[in-house]
């Protein structure tokens, strides 16, 4: 019963929070942009492709032109899901939006989690719409079917649930501006990383490595620890695009970024409701 009485309040203040961002003539105008940048990669598609002097054929062409542009959109829409997120709160605020709806038999849990909710819904379709861009021009122009490229953004949702909830943490505790950079720079530090320990563990860096006699990369220290608990933002988004190049997963660090992701969302969602409980509202 308590849930079924939760449930409305939550509903309508997500519904809220996502009629209001679709108002804000800045998202219509991102919107736009990248529904326009994603039509015109279309022209990528059609072009040839060698590899060591042989061509590829139409559906390699595809998959790999379709696993970059996963990467561009999935990246972006994270971008832009922080930078919307960082001004809701200070909005509502603003606006006495924050006070009117909190002066109402509405706990604010049940406000905070409609606004996840919200920015989390809004954030997802925005990426399906551009990522239904690139499936019809596949599925249509060159008569290649990949439902996986769908199915992968399921995953990269996760991605974008951490986005928002840091976001609104860090929210409450520094300008919104800072909050913005600090998550970026989250993202930005994660797949500098992934590309780092990528190149590192190739067979032409270990076979040099070999030969200088260096250290086994075994060895566990404070930089390999600090690499394993950071945010995997990048490996849940590699994860989710070897669904489109049909790629085999090695081991259990395949899928550890689906296990350290949402953790981090549980924990920062807890941090998030304890925060906000303790903010004056004015």
């Amino acid at each position: 019963m308590k849930t079924q009485k939760a449930l409305p309040p939550i509903t309508r203040i997500a519904k809220y929070t996502i009629i209001d961002e679709v108002r804000q003539k800045s998202f219509v105008i991102m919107f736009v942009i990248c529904a326009v940048f994603v039509f015109l990669i279309r022209g990528c598609y059609r072009g040839n492709y060698m590899i060591n002097g042989q061509l590829l054929d139409a559906e390699t062409v595809v998959r790999m032109v379709s696993k970059v542009t996963f990467h561009v959109i999935a990246a972006g829409v994270m971008f832009i899901a922080a930078l919307l997120s960082m001004r809701v709160f200070r909005r509502d605020r603003d606006d006495g939006m924050q006070s009117c709806i909190l002066s109402k038999p509405i706990a604010r849990w049940q406000y905070v989690t409609g606004k996840i909710i919200g920015m989390w819904a809004l954030s997802i379709l925005f990426m399906f719409i551009l990522h239904s861009i690139v499936f019809l021009i596949t599925s249509i122009n060159l008569k290649v079917v990949m439902p996986e490229y769908l199915i992968a953004l399921l995953l990269c949702s996760l991605n974008l649930l951490f986005v928002v909830v840091a976001v609104f943490l860090l929210s409450l505790l520094m300008p919104d501006i800072v909050a913005f950079l600090c998550v970026v720079g989250i993202g930005v530090v994660g797949f500098v990383a992934d590309g780092i320990s990528a190149i590192s563990h190739s067979q032409m860096v270990q076979a040099m490595m070999h030969q200088q006699g260096a250290h086994s990369q075994s060895d566990l220290t404070w930089w390999k620890i600090i690499y394993y608990l950071w945010p995997k933002l990048s490996g849940t988004q590699h994860l989710a695009s070897a669904l489109i190049g049909s790629e085999a997963f090695h081991g259990i660090w395949s899928i550890y970024p689906l296990i350290n992701v949402p953790l981090y969302c549980l924990i920062l969602g807890a941090l998030l409701f304890r925060r906000f409980g303790n903010e004056d509202i004015v």
